[in-house]
């Protein structure tokens, strides 16, 4: 994971064209976070993607971050402070991991399950709350003749209601904003829009709110090391 960091880092530098004298903090985040060797600090994916979401979306005030390990529901201030949070506690049932477990069951690339998914018209009942079993029930359904869609939807409300369920434990205040690597599939973000009754703010570069956070926490170090005692600068990513 060390050299990943690394590797990222380097790409991120040659993507951006910055050589490397030139960034003046890095701070590290994710469940790796602390991989990051080279990085100046670390923060919680939490405080992060909170922080990424209300900047980028500024009326935010619950957020809901789906992984492929896990998912978050995150109650923030108008200044992108965490207020309260939850995780799922049932194992991944309710992340991107269970995504993937039909992904390979029905042998469909992870980018097309959202479209598929929407093609539903009787979509099915999801029971199991453990990835380790998705893949044998969404078989069995594929055996009773159903339609590979109706299964993808039957997918995708089992892990929207999950993560709903999160939402009300800390509260939903719109706005919601949606982060993290599943908020590309557009099946999840339909899902959860009928789930939730309204729309839920994501944008196309949702998947690096949690990047885009520790920027910002990195810029907030920089800003206040560069002001004058009790004074600050404001400035922008």
């Amino acid at each position: 994971m060390v050299v990943a960091a690394q590797d990222a880092f380097s790409e991120a530098l040659a993507s951006g064209d910055i050589d490397e004298r030139e960034v003046e903090y890095v701070i590290g985040t994710g469940y790796g976070r602390y991989r990051v060797t080279f990085g100046n600090a670390q923060v919680t994916e939490i405080s992060c993607h909170g922080r990424g979401a209300v900047h980028m979306f500024p009326r935010t005030r619950t957020v809901v971050d789906m992984g492929g390990q896990d998912t978050k529901a995150i109650r923030v201030s108008p200044a992108g402070e965490i207020i309260d949070f939850c995780m799922n506690d049932k194992c991944a049932a309710g992340t991107g991991r269970f995504l993937g477990a039909a992904s390979a069951a029905l042998d469909i690339p992870l980018g097309e399950l959202g479209p598929v998914a929407l093609r539903a018209e009787r979509p099915v009942r999801i029971s199991t709350t453990c990835t380790v079993f998705a893949e044998s029930e969404v078989l069995s359904w594929l055996g009773k003749g159903k339609k590979i869609e109706d299964i993808l939807m039957g997918v995708h409300q089992s892990i929207a209601s999950r993560s709903i369920g999160l939402l009300r434990r800390v509260g939903v205040e719109e706005e919601v904003t949606f982060t993290g690597g599943v908020a590309r599939n557009t099946g999840m973000i339909e899902t959860l829009n009928t789930g939730l009754g309204l729309k839920v703010n994501v944008s196309e570069d949702s998947h690096f709110m949690g990047a885009l956070g520790a920027a910002l926490f990195a810029l907030d170090h920089i800003i206040t090391s560069r002001a004058p005692a009790g004074r600050t600068e404001e400035a922008t990513v």
